[in-house]
């Protein structure tokens, strides 16, 4: 699956310049939802066996999904890219 194909029907997702990936950067009211956001997430993850690049500081937190052993962008990143919008709009 190509990023243009991946961020087709995904919100606020863009290709990275330079490499097979999609990114997005959540904001949130402050730290503490913030945090809140990524623990779910990360336990999500961690179920997938498939875990986000992200950075994080306060209230801001950019995300980087690609799927290393295939060099690109797969259902596994759209499906983690769905659930981290789903969860922050909650």
């Amino acid at each position: 699956m190509t990023p243009q194909e991946a961020i087709a029907g995904l919100a606020g997702w863009q290709e990275v310049a330079g490499r097979a990936a999609i990114e997005k950067t959540f904001n949130f009211a402050d730290f503490k939802q913030a945090f809140g956001w990524m623990t779910r997430v990360a336990l999500k993850a961690e179920q997938m066996d498939h875990h986000p690049e992200w950075f994080n500081v306060y209230a801001k937190v950019h995300v980087l999904l690609a799927t290393h052993d295939a060099d690109g962008v797969t259902n596994l990143d759209v499906e983690l890219a769905s659930f981290m919008d789903a969860s922050a709009a909650n």
